[in-house]
């Protein structure tokens, strides 16, 4: 006895056979559809005006955001930290040459200044 397996690809609009699946985006967020030919036509058809009148955006790559209002460039940061190790210095308190510096010692220097 022999069996043939048959899978199906469903357009997602009205139920015929798809031929593809369709990813498109609006405001953030990203859709897929499977459509037969013509419907995909009609859909890159509809959206066509307004994807030739908008203007492509750039993913941003996870990691490399930059926290909003921090309004810090790493060169103040370098600064800040050169100016609170000279100032624990100055009063007798332990820091590192490099690295972190411990929260207890940036507290006493904020607390001062």
């Amino acid at each position: 006895m022999a069996k043939q397996i048959r899978e199906i690809f469903i357009d997602d609009l009205d139920g015929g056979e798809a031929t593809s699946t369709t990813k498109f985006g609006l405001d953030g967020d990203e859709y897929e559809i499977d459509l037969s030919e013509k419907n995909e036509e009609h859909l890159r058809k509809a959206l066509a005006p307004y994807i030739n009148a908008a203007r492509p955006v750039r993913r941003e790559r996870p990691g490399r955001r930059v926290r909003a209002g921090s309004g810090l460039t790493p060169a103040m940061t370098r600064q800040r930290s050169k100016e609170i190790r000279e100032w624990a210095k100055q009063h007798g308190l332990s820091v590192s040459e490099r690295g972190r510096i411990a929260s207890t010692i940036v507290e006493q220097y904020e607390a001062a200044h």
